[in-house]
């Protein structure tokens, strides 16, 4: 292993030391009106603090184009008569890539002469404009950046106030819900888990998404509060975009490194049409690094394909085609020296296979009256084949579980989107989401038989259809909105109302209010469950939805020009949840037990209260830094009428992010980083141990009668990331070391029981994953 490292390094840098060259860069793209998506002719964008002065003006389609840009990291600034003038900050510009921007700007809601209005700083603002609260802008370029990222949206979404992960997987707890309870979106649609390894550790969660930031646009993501458009979700939406390719010049990158190997490529179809495609795949076997790795996960291999095509049409608007893919291949094997085997897992055999994928046909039409239609078709399917065999005494293999589910799903979402004035704009559409399933799930009932868990194939609906306006006023901005929701396997419906309002204090400081109905469905197995203790098969079948209602409060100081600060307390009420009459048992907790087949009525309750702060810097001379903090509580309730910790009540969150770039080499146009990350974050809840049931039953028995009322210790993790990227002209090459848990932090991972002592162990592993990597874009 030690060889292999030492190898990659002497090959990676000796190209590290090339003479720098005086090189340039374009920055181009579109300036539009953020509501009606109208291009806005004649808008001026100027580099700020650029010597001599480098500005442009946009032509009469909105498109700009910045020459001879020098390399480095700039902020844009961008005006147009009658609108609020902004401030893009941190635009990088390297020598491999043309930077491609597309920037909306608002309009005044009051005359220019009424007062002078100073340019803003946008990079805290979510690109939704109809969030008021709880909403983030997740920024593909500090993905690259920040340490822990590791090239993940949802890792690098942790760093964010009021969300915990784990280093072992990317399963993202919002303000102390449940991860599956987060909807992921991608390009307007909702789509199944996109991470690799999915729901393995922890539904909704996996090992990292399956989509490279190569293709990524910045995507917002909401932790509560969220606006009418959004449905089916009830602790948060990740809502990502996929960029566009360069529509007039090729582009690659070709990255290789200690997990795998990352190729890019976009570039024009057509140059007189606009067109343009953009690709991405990537393939891990994390060979170089087994070594570091959990023996059961050694062998472990993944890959992944996404696409954007871009295809513009004169008077027929701007067609787009997309898609991602992703195969996994897991397992273990039984310990093959009898002296090591301790628990179950070491005398298992496991196979699992895994695959997701998602395509659609998007179109967009902008109308001369500051309206536009947009319009998606999408296909997604999903699956999960799993075997599991245990050694019996004898040491014959004997058959523990199969799952073999498959899922299709599709999609149909159209919405119009009218600005009727500077003060009014509206948005109304619909979403049909036909979900079709083929379900088998087969659980050992102790006499090395298979019991049938669920069996069901067949078709449902799910119907949502939503209206949301948008008020400008001097210093107030409303947003209020309506979504409905029906689901046809049971015919259940729900009416949900959202509300956000804001109040500009002053030039530097804000004040807001956000309210939200949320609900959502459960997983489908559930539903088809051959239920115990009813007399009716299949009983949940008619369970409601899963609801909550959202109350934000937020204010936000600009303390300068680039220090922001944020402050949200929260209330969280949850309803309807489905639990286990005179027991303390709730779908709240569900993890990743796929063999559910309880009565569930919807008789619970939870509620999240807390308070997150944000404190960030951004980056100035170099440096930045991100301090998020948050304190809350999560409990549950059941027909037992008293409140319990839920599984994921961690109590506390604490991240700094923090970073420092350096300009070195002949021309000070390379570029060395250093960044770090350090989290601290309340330990898991997990009942009290029942010994002896655990002795008679042969396997971990918990307590439940007061459940969650224990919590493993604080963790401490620590992520490292160096960077040193070098240009020549017309190709840019990185060098990158990034490490996961660089301190070696043995995680919390539940409890075993001990097969040959007999008794209950805590389950720590130490998870480190080390990349080193180099990169090549030209």
């Amino acid at each position: 292993m030690l060889l292999k490292i030492r190898t990659l390094y002497f090959i990676l840098f000796i190209s590290v030391f090339s003479y720098s060259q005086n090189i340039t860069q374009t920055i181009k793209g579109k300036i539009i009106d953020e509501s009606s998506q109208e291009p806005l002719p004649f808008a001026t964008v100027v580099i700020i603090g650029s010597n001599p002065i480098l500005g442009s003006t946009s032509d009469v389609d909105g498109n700009f184009i910045l020459e001879n840009v020098p390399l480095g990291r700039y902020d844009l600034k961008i005006s147009y008569i009658g609108y609020e003038p902004i401030i893009k900050p941190e635009v990088v510009v390297t020598s491999s890539k043309e930077v491609v921007l597309t920037i909306t700007l608002k309009e005044n809601a009051f005359s220019l002469e009424e007062v002078f209005i100073k340019p803003k700083i946008i990079k805290e603002k979510p690109i939704n404009k109809m969030a008021t609260v709880s909403a983030r802008m997740l920024n593909i370029e500090e993905a690259n950046r920040y340490a822990g990222g590791f090239d993940d949206p949802a890792r690098l979404a942790s760093s964010f106030p009021g969300v915990a992960s784990n280093v072992s997987n990317n399963a993202i707890v919002i303000r102390g819900n449940a991860p599956k309870y987060l909807q992921w979106k991608i390009e307007g649609i909702e789509i199944p888990n996109p991470n690799h390894f999915a729901d393995l550790a922890s539904f909704g969660g996996g090992g990292l998404t399956a989509l490279s930031s190569n293709l990524l646009a910045n995507s917002d993501f909401f932790t509560g509060a969220f606006p009418a458009e959004y449905n089916n979700a009830l602790s948060g939406v990740f809502d990502i975009r996929m960029r566009n390719g360069n529509s007039s010049e090729f582009e690659h990158s070709f990255e290789i490194g200690a997990i795998g190997i990352d190729f890019t490529s976009e570039g024009p179809l057509s140059k007189e049409s606009n067109a343009s495609y953009l690709v991405n795949y990537r393939y891990s076997t994390l060979g170089l690094i087994a070594p570091l790795l959990p023996e059961d996960a050694q062998g472990t291999n993944y890959q992944d394909l996404s696409f954007k095509v871009k295809l513009p049409i004169k008077k027929m608007g701007l067609f787009s085609l997309w898609g991602i893919g992703l195969m996994d291949k897991s397992g273990t094997k039984p310990e093959t020296n009898t002296e090591n085997r301790n628990y179950y897992q070491d005398i298992e055999k496991q196979n699992v296979k895994q695959f997701m994928g998602a395509f659609g046909v998007n179109h967009r039409l902008i109308f001369e009256n500051s309206a536009y239609v947009n319009s998606t078709l999408a296909i997604s399917a999903n699956g999960i084949d799993q075997k599991t065999d245990r050694l019996d005494d004898s040491s014959q293999l004997q058959p523990q579980n199969e799952i073999n589910n498959t899922y299709y799903n599709i999609v149909f979402k159209s919405f119009l989107n009218k600005k009727f004035s500077s003060k009014h704009t509206n948005r109304t559409g619909v979403i049909v989401r036909a979900m079709n399933y083929d379900l088998s799930l087969k659980e050992n009932d102790n006499t090395n038989n298979l019991n049938t868990v669920v069996l069901e194939n067949g078709s449902s609906t799910l119907i949502s259809a939503y209206s949301n306006s948008s008020f400008s006023f001097k210093n107030w901005q409303l947003n209020a909105g309506l979504n409905t929701q029906l689901f046809t396997l049971n015919n259940h419906f729900t009416i949900e109302p959202r509300l956000g309002l804001s109040y500009q204090l002053n030039e530097s400081s804000k004040m807001s209010f956000g309210y939200g109905l949320h609900s959502r469905i459960e997983p489908l197995n559930i539903y088809f469950a051959n239920t115990v203790n009813s007399t009716v098969p299949k009983a949940n079948k008619d369970l409601d939805f899963s609801k909550s209602h959202h109350f934000v409060l937020a204010y936000d100081w600009n303390i300068s020009e680039k220090l922001h600060l944020k402050i949200e307390p929260y209330y969280q009420y949850l309803y309807n949840i489905p639990i286990v009459e005179n027991s303390t048992n709730s779908l709240l907790n569900l993890q990743n037990d796929w063999f559910v087949n309880n009565t569930y009525v919807n008789n619970g309750n939870g509620q999240n209260y807390g308070i997150d702060l944000t404190l960030e810097q951004y980056i100035t001379n170099g440096f930045y830094y991100l301090i998020s903090a948050s304190v809350f509580d999560s409990k549950y309730k059941t027909s037992t009428d008293n409140w319990y910790n839920t599984r994921f009540n961690k109590n506390y969150l604490f991240n700094v992010l923090a970073g420092k770039e350096f300009r070195i080499g002949k021309n000070k146009q390379n570029l060395f980083g250093v960044n770090l990350r350090m989290s601290i974050q309340g330990g898991d809840r997990y009942s009290v141990i029942d010994q002896n049931n655990s002795a008679l039953e042969q396997d971990v028995v918990y307590n439940e009668t007061n459940p969650f009322t224990e919590q493993a210790k604080t963790s401490f993790v620590t992520h490292f990331t160096i960077n040193y990227e070098w240009y020549k002209k017309k190709t840019t090459q990185k060098l990158s070391f990034k490490i996961l848990n660089a301190t070696n932090y043995k995680e919390f991972l539940g409890h075993r029981y001990n097969i040959k002592t007999n008794i209950v162990d805590e389950h720590r592993e130490a998870l480190i994953v080390p990349n080193i990597s180099y990169k090549i874009s030209f």
